[in-house]
């Protein structure tokens, strides 16, 4: 058991790598909009083994993301919103994970496709919202148009938001096509 666990994590550990390389990948136009791709890695990640794995290993791409370089830190809420709390979020993907691996293993494929989606979308919704409160509270001088800044972070976090949501069911859905299984964890040490 406690070695079953040591390989959910470290799992989780790799899963938060490849997501900080995928972030260093430039998709975005700005400091206001991106496709986060890291989302791709963390979701599948968080739908194979579940929401508190998931948490941890998003917790730790944000940790990442700082250590990098890569982060954009104002102060310490902003840090903790924004790269703790925000990227920890991706997890919720797992809520479904139960679901989504029984429907699989049932061969209820067309389901199981169904709550990727949704999974997918919880996870992206939660970091959004986080997201959104940043921008609220700590980007609103970055207003463009003469937007306030709840209609700002709205606009521009919400763009980021669904196309990530897009790329991410697209990505996961391929992989899904291609081979089910890989979304099933080996229940053997």
């Amino acid at each position: 058991m406690q070695n079953q666990k040591l390989r959910i994590y470290l799992e989780g550990t790799l899963f938060a790598a490849i997501a900080m390389i995928l972030s260093l990948i430039p998709v975005g136009i700005g400091s206001s909009y991106s496709i986060s791709l890291g989302t791709i890695p963390l979701t599948f990640y968080a739908i194979r083994r579940g929401m508190g794995p998931g948490l941890m290993s998003g917790f730790l791409w944000g940790i990442l993301v700082v250590l990098s370089g890569s982060g954009w830190i104002l102060n310490i809420y902003q840090f903790i919103i924004e790269y703790t709390i925000a990227f920890a979020c991706v997890g919720f993907a797992g809520y479904y994970s139960e679901k989504i691996i029984n429907n699989i293993q049932n061969n209820k494929l067309s389901t199981a496709k169904r709550y990727i989606i949704i999974a997918t979308i919880i996870g992206s919704v939660a970091k959004w919202f986080w997201h959104f409160v940043a921008g609220v509270f700590f980007f609103s001088e970055y207003a463009v148009w003469g937007l306030g800044p709840i209609a700002f972070s709205l606009i521009f976090n919400g763009a980021s938001m669904i196309s990530t949501i897009v790329v991410t069911v697209f990505v996961l859905i391929l992989l899904f096509n291609r081979a089910s299984a890989m979304f099933v964890p080996k229940t053997k040490n």
